[in-house]
């Protein structure tokens, strides 16, 4: 089996989000998470920002950061459900192992 590696995902997600909303989709996400036996999950609010260039007609976004522990054979699925999800303008996943 293999070693529990840490990993850190930057999400930026669509601003029509209010915080009760937001909130849900990150308990949501989270869950879904925990189906892969992901462990250690926390959750930051990096909050509403202008964005630098628009993307699809977008020029604000909500930004969240989830770091996590996980095996790395599961990286593909958690890519899969964010690009799946509609709310998803751009991800990236962070190795945080050295």
């Amino acid at each position: 089996m293999s070693a529990l590696r840490k990993y850190e995902i930057m999400i930026l997600l669509t601003e029509e989000f209010n915080d009760n909303e937001l909130k849900t989709w990150v308990f949501n996400y989270a869950k879904n998470l925990r189906k892969f036996n992901v462990c250690d999950i926390s959750v930051i609010s990096r909050g509403k920002h202008n964005l630098a260039y628009s993307i699809n007609k977008r020029v604000k976004g909500n930004y969240i950061q989830l770091n996590f522990s996980s095996i790395p054979k599961y990286l593909s699925n958690f890519s899969n459900i964010l690009k799946l999800d509609s709310h998803v303008l751009r991800f990236l996943i962070f190795n945080k192992q050295k």
